[in-house]
């Protein structure tokens, strides 16, 4: 079983602090693409002026609440457990869009809209029809969160606190999550950490790592994320390094499955599929989901896996990272005992 013994006294079963952003999701082709001057699979960062003109340029398919941690936190909310997220928004039409989407998913956000600075972050997913998610992201309001904004109600009532690594750009930020971890342990709950991507890891590598050691109980990360964070060369080095490192390392290989570390053993995930890939957004979000709730509900570590996997083989299938069929159904379906 896993460990959470002394978790039965909060509120509230997971909060997630990161970047609030709405996810705008269009279907397109390479063509655009090349027209743009946009790298099938690259991730961009873009200035405002780049936001406006790229968003003037389309036709919307789905317009929801996204970010990371947001996604992780809808996805566990479907699934039934009583999650919470921290992050800003500014008090603008997508501001709406991104509180009313996300509380619509079963989360609570109370962080206060802010009605000055940058707009609202968005994320413009141009998927193609091989499912390839090319990205050009403005952050907007979402890096401007201070220490705040971190409402410790939520913080201190929470038997897990899930941090989102793209938000360690910012210093004041980091300073909201280190604010966030120090409150949450204070009280006796547990802190998880997803990696985000490969490339903030490069730039963040020697505070990551410090982080891990002192405040993470469950790491989420990627091959290439783990292969980064200890610079090595292969997937099974970065295992040899992960280990112990944290209490559990939750390690995901796409369509290989996944696997999950503590200091005494391993387990390997197969990943599931329900169908074609049509849109991989969300997918590393929601296995997060899936093993974040199996962790609350007391499941074995093999089990939690299972959960994730399950979680992130539904969403793509089908476009945007909220799935269209709840969640439970399909874990049910797929597990040979039932979760409730």
């Amino acid at each position: 079983m896993t460990n959470t013994q002394g978790l039965n006294d909060f509120h509230l079963d997971l909060v997630g602090i990161g970047n609030a952003i709405v996810d705008v999701i269009i279907k397109t082709n390479d063509q655009f693409l090349e027209s743009h001057s946009l790298e099938k699979g690259s991730m961009t960062l873009i200035n405002e002026l780049e936001a406006n003109k790229l968003y003037n340029s389309i036709e919307a398919n789905l317009e929801t609440s996204g970010g990371s941690a947001a996604n992780t936190l809808a996805g566990f909310a479907q699934l039934g457990g009583k999650s919470g997220f921290i992050g800003r928004v500014n008090n603008d039409k997508l501001g709406k869009t991104f509180g009313k989407d996300i509380c619509k998913s079963g989360a609570i956000f109370s962080t206060p809209a802010t009605t000055f600075g940058p707009p609202t972050a968005r994320c413009l997913i141009f998927v193609t029809p091989d499912a390839q998610r090319t990205m050009c992201t403005f952050l907007g309001a979402s890096v401007l969160l201070e220490p705040e904004d971190i409402d410790l109600s939520l913080v201190t009532k929470t038997k897990v606190l899930y941090l989102e690594g793209y938000l360690w750009d910012n210093v004041a930020a980091k300073r909201a999550f280190i604010a966030g971890a120090e409150a949450c342990k204070g009280k006796g709950g547990k802190i998880a950490l997803t990696l985000s991507d490969s490339f903030c890891v490069d730039r963040h590598r020697d505070s990551f790592l410090s982080l891990v050691e002192e405040y993470v109980d469950i790491l989420f990360a990627n091959e290439a994320e783990i292969i980064s964070l200890y610079q090595v060369s292969d997937f099974e080095s970065a295992v040899d390094k992960v280990k112990g490192s944290c209490g559990i390392a939750a390690l995901t290989l796409g369509e290989k499955g996944s696997v999950i570390l503590t200091k005494k053993q391993r387990f390997d995930i197969s990943s599931y599929k329900f169908g074609p890939v049509i849109d991989t957004t969300g997918a590393g979000d929601l296995y997060a989901s899936g093993f974040l709730y199996g962790y609350i509900s007391n499941q074995t570590l093999l089990r939690c896996g299972q959960i994730g996997s399950i979680c992130a083989g539904q969403i793509i299938t089908q476009l945007g990272p909220r799935s269209k069929i709840p969640l439970k159904e399909v874990v049910n379906r797929n597990l040979d005992t039932t979760i409730t």
